[in-house]
């Protein structure tokens, strides 16, 4: 590296006079730091929270460091790094205790709970949120939020937690939010200055490793972009659209050019029917049909052309487990000798705690053997602890190929030098539909390792019927909107009473993401009001007077003086109205003399204070017109939310009008989840109370699962007798009348307890071993893992709020549940 120049010193001398910490932190970092990481440090160590929008890979999670670096600077500041999901905490967990040591960091994520005291906490979102509405001691001395991943805002199911927790944060508490490229993010930079305070919004799409684009047709990678001298923009190239439009002559005459460019990486042209079992060449004559090369061909491809290791992105975990076996057909091996004698020794240390009767129910010697030659799958079916091998190995490029569902794109630190699209559609529950273009960034991102890789790769596979200019408007375009799925819930809504009653809650959703899209003003109006409420109670501290109450003596002051100026306006009105009036004149007038606070020495002083007072009011007042005047949605789903709570005696009205909850209510704030108004009222209504503890872990099971839509139930034949099938009836109908309840409300209901997995999770709390409870559930080990944690959560939860004995039972399945591959992958 050559040395700075003169200017070069001089810019680093005043940027380290102005912002010591963040020259002292980039001197720290492996790379030097990029333009946005030093604006985002820059912020934070001025004081304001930031906003860091980039691409996957970029280095964001460097801002989100450096505000933990600046709470360590300080004794007794703490920072929290929340993930959405827990293989990040997990990871972003062991990178920070080998930065600061196991004595300063901790963990939490709901079944785990290592050092929660420590000053750097890793955590889930939820468990945050969970905090902030328990007030927990935690909380003392908080300086530093980061919130990764923060456009999980946008999750249907999940979402309502980030901006809960946004939305409560103390105000002294820096928000760090990091985000993928989206194409809103000054909108949502906009709403965090709004509810955050000063907050500065740094978007980068600059990608540190730059990304080719290609189109593996007919064995050749071809560039999706013209990249010819003289072409000032990217334009799709000429070849691609001669093959799409059936000019296959005029491939094969250009086919020496192409073969040029392919051998940049590959050392020189090689033809289709030279590889193994490669197809012949497609002649002029047979017209625009293209042949697709089998998966082993094109791993072949890549690793010749020096483009491994690589992410086959295929959108069904079936597809991804097909294409390892495909791959092991044709005997293809990616690893050298030694390589395989450091996978196995890595495989054996990081299983060793699984039992041998589990290993050979989930294939482990054949995984290992594909691990081996260097091939492996990834996807949520396969369990939690084989992922995590497989992501090390992969960190390690021992593992060179990786079939992924697109579930790998989000937040894994798993970069590849290429990425392979062998669809540009994927199944969505309903019906195949194309992939977007902030899906196409989000997949594609993962090419390119920073300071490994000089560039990354993105293959796309031609397939009958592809346009390039669409494949080229996906890579082109960033439309990946961040759009808030932030709704009411019961849990939230009796926690938000309990902290602020039932008219401040209100105006804290009017401050959520969702009513900030819907009417942008109407979070700035709540603000307003908020603020105008502090002055108000400023004003009024002001007016206090020690002779009596001078709110109601400047109450009769202005009453009076308003009928005298309509008194003298309306001097034409008929005499029987003005009698009146007078007559109200020295009612109010008698009443002011009489007032303790009229023979105050300094009443005009208060009554100056006052005017301010009922002058600001009258504004305030009409503010809060204008904001119910407004869409108000969240508002209004609020006020339905709260009608069925009051419906159902979680919460009561005062006779002040104040809106409190009643001790059904207060066991609801602790009760987490989609199911939370059923699960508060069955344990209400004790329906639950007879059953034994797998019973217990069965029922759970049925308020957290969620069939696919193609599984069919277990019928009545599959599901344990007895209690349970009593305990089941009674939670059916319960859930019934609750959602005809939420109709009634114009509330949209929910699905039906699902009891598919209820036979499984029952044989799994007696014991029954991981073979028989596989083949009961009729699903990969991986997906019955995170049912069975999501069934302890619930377990959890009720044995924290259920009456003594049903809270024994609770604890009781718990532990049973809790045990062999589910306690293994507790993490």
């Amino acid at each position: 590296m050559s040395a700075p120049s003169p200017a070069e010193r001089f810019a680093r001398a005043s940027a380290r006079s102005t912002h010591p910490h963040t020259a002292d932190f980039a001197e720290m970092q492996r790379f030097e730091l990029d333009e946005f990481q030093i604006a985002g440090c820059h912020a934070l160590e001025d004081g304001r929270s930031v906003l860091v929008a980039a691409p996957t890979g970029a280095g964001k999670t460097i801002v989100g460091e450096f505000a933990i670096h600046l709470a360590m600077l300080e004794p007794g500041d703490k920072a929290f790094y929340t993930t959405p999901i827990k293989a990040l905490s997990n990871q972003k967990f062991h990178e920070l205790q080998e930065a600061y040591g196991d004595d300063e960091v901790g963990l939490l994520t709901g079944d785990t709970n290592i050092n929660a005291s420590a000053r750097i906490v890793v955590m889930t979102t939820e468990v945050l949120r969970n905090m902030l509405y328990a007030d927990s001691p935690a909380l003392r001395g908080l300086r530093f939020v980061v919130m990764d991943e923060v456009h999980y805002l946008a999750d249907r199911f999940r979402g309502a937690v980030w901006e809960e927790v946004i939305i409560h944060l103390p105000p002294s508490v820096k928000l760090v939010s990091l985000s993928a490229t989206v194409s809103n993010a000054e909108e949502f930079g906009d709403w965090l200055d709004t509810v955050r305070g000063d907050t500065e919004v740094i978007v980068s799409e600059t990608r540190p490793v730059p990304l080719e684009q290609h189109v593996l047709v007919r064995g050749d990678l071809l560039p999706l972009f013209d990249d010819r001298a003289g072409v000032a923009t990217a334009q799709v190239n000429q070849e691609l659209l001669r093959i799409r439009g059936g000019n296959a002559g005029g491939y094969e005459n250009n086919r020496r050019a192409q073969e040029f460019r392919s051998a940049r990486h590959a050392g020189g042209p090689r033809h289709a029917h030279q590889r193994r079992g490669g197809n012949k060449p497609v002649r002029a004559s047979q017209g625009p049909r293209i042949e697709r090369i089998d998966r082993p061909d094109v791993v072949e491809l890549l690793q010749r052309s020096h483009l491994l290791p690589a992410i086959f992105f295929i959108f069904s975990r079936a597809g991804c487990d097909a294409a390892v076996q495909q791959l092991r057909r044709a005997n293809v091996r990616l690893t050298s000798a030694e390589e395989r004698v450091e996978i196995r020794q890595i495989v054996d240390e990081l299983t060793f705690s699984l039992k041998d009767e589990d290993l050979a129910v989930l294939h482990f010697w054949e995984w290992r053997d594909n691990l081996e030659r260097g091939m492996a799958a990834h996807h949520a079916g396969l369990l939690s602890a084989f992922k995590e091998v497989v992501e090390e190995l992969f960190r390690r490029k021992l593992v060179k190929v990786v079939f992924a569902t697109e579930t790998l794109a989000l937040g894994i630190n798993m970069p590849a030098r290429t990425v392979v699209l062998e669809k540009l559609e994927k199944f969505n529950g309903e019906a195949r539909v194309a992939i977007t273009s902030g899906e196409y960034t989000q997949l594609t991102g993962r090419a390119g390792r920073r300071g490994i890789d000089v560039e990354g790769h993105a293959v796309v596979q031609f397939t009958e019927g592809l346009d390039p200019q669409s494949v080229a408007a996906l890579a082109s375009r960033r439309t990946y909107p961040l759009n808030s799925s932030f709704r009411p819930t019961y849990n939230m809504a009796v926690n938000l009473i309990d902290q602020f009653g039932r008219a401040r809650a209100r105006e804290v959703l009017e401050s959520s993401f969702a009513q900030f899209q819907a009417d942008r003003s109407v979070v700035g109006l709540a603000r307003q009001v908020k603020e105008a409420e502090e002055s108000l109670a400023g004003y009024e501290q002001a007016m206090t007077c020690d002779r009596g109450d001078f709110r109601e003596y400047s109450t009769i002051r202005r009453e009076l003086s308003d009928l005298e100026k309509i008194n003298r306006r309306d001097a034409t009105a008929p005499r029987r109205l003005r009698d009146e009036r007078q007559q109200q004149i020295q009612l109010l007038r008698k009443r002011m003399q009489r007032h303790p606070c009229q023979s105050c020495p300094d009443r005009e002083a208060h009554a100056r204070w006052a005017e301010r007072y009922w002058k600001l009011k009258r504004s305030t007042d009409k503010t809060r017109q204008q904001i119910d005047q407004r869409t108000g949605t969240v508002a209004r789903v609020f006020d339905r939310v709260v009608e069925v709570l009051a419906a159902l005696e979680y919460v009561s009205v005062e006779e002040d009008g104040a809106t409190v909850l009643t001790p059904a209510g207060r066991t609801m704030r602790r009760i987490y989840g989609e199911r939370d108004l059923l699960v508060a009222e069955s344990l209400r209504q004790r329906l639950w109370e007879g059953l034994d503890a797998p019973s217990l872990a069965a029922l759970a099971c049925c308020l957290v699962y969620e069939p696919r839509r193609d599984e069919a139930g277990p019928g009545e034949r599959g599901l344990p007798r007895g209690a349970f099938r009593v305990a089941l009836d009674a939670t059916q109908t319960l859930w019934q009348e609750l959602d005809d309840l939420e109709r009634d409300h114009r509330l949209p209901g929910s699905e039906s307890p699902a009891s598919g997995l209820s036979p499984a999770m029952h044989a799994w709390a007696k014991g029954l071993p991981l073979d028989s409870v596989l083949t009961l559930a009729d699903m990969a080990a991986g997906d019955f893992v995170r049912w069975a944690k999501q069934t302890i959560d619930l377990l959890d939860q009720i044995s924290l709020v259920a009456d003594p004995k049903l809270a024994k039972t609770a604890r009781t399945a718990l532990d049973s549940v809790r045990r062999g591959i589910v306690a293994y992958t507790s993490a």
